[in-house]
């Protein structure tokens, strides 16, 4: 069965700012389902794309830290219930999101993680990351809890945002719908 495209949902979307629920059990459908997730991120250019952002509150992201269009070797990761179980250190680093095109700024964040996760065979696994592959979990994590990265910046940075922030939000119809395809 081909992949298809999901459609990225944009800050203003209700969907994002929820809790998303646990996943319960890991169907024909939910593969399937990750599929299009993980040929979304891919087709969009992203590092990590979390269900929420496609319209589904459930706990599942993917992320693929090492990938480019160059060399097309992809390595993605599929998280499904992750749990941050330890995380050490401090950094800066400056991120972007899907919902929230055109916008990058520095966000501070564990340097390290150790995050629990279900992959899609139902097994229990453990990633310890740093850096990068630290800040993409918690970007992504984050959307799991209802929280963009614009979230964490200080109010002085995300003044000057505002503006581009509320044409976006201006974009949802009553249905939490946005125009972008």
């Amino acid at each position: 069965m081909k992949s298809k495209m999901l459609r990225i949902r944009l800050v203003g979307d209700p969907i994002l700012k929820k809790i998303a629920e646990p996943v319960r059990e890991i169907t024909p459908e939910l593969k399937a389902f990750i599929k299009d997730l993980t040929f979304t991120m891919y087709e969009t250019d992203g590092v990590g794309l979390a269900a929420p952002q496609v319209g589904l509150s459930q706990r599942i992201f993917v992320i693929d830290t090492t990938w480019t269009q160059d060399d097309g070797k992809k390595e993605a990761f599929v998280l499904i219930n992750p749990v941050i179980r330890e995380s050490f250190g401090e950094l800066l680093y400056e991120e972007g999101c899907l919902s929230v095109p055109g916008i990058f700024e520095k966000v501070r964040r564990y340097n390290s993680i150790i995050i629990e996760y279900t992959d899609v065979k139902g097994e229990l696994c453990r990633i310890e990351a740093e850096g990068t592959r630290a800040v993409v979990l918690q970007h992504e994590y984050d959307h799991l809890e209802g929280i963009l990265f614009i979230d964490r910046l200080p109010k002085l940075k995300l003044w000057p945002l505002k503006k581009k922030i509320r044409q976006f939000e201006n974009m949802i119809d009553k249905d939490g719908n946005n125009f972008r395809p």
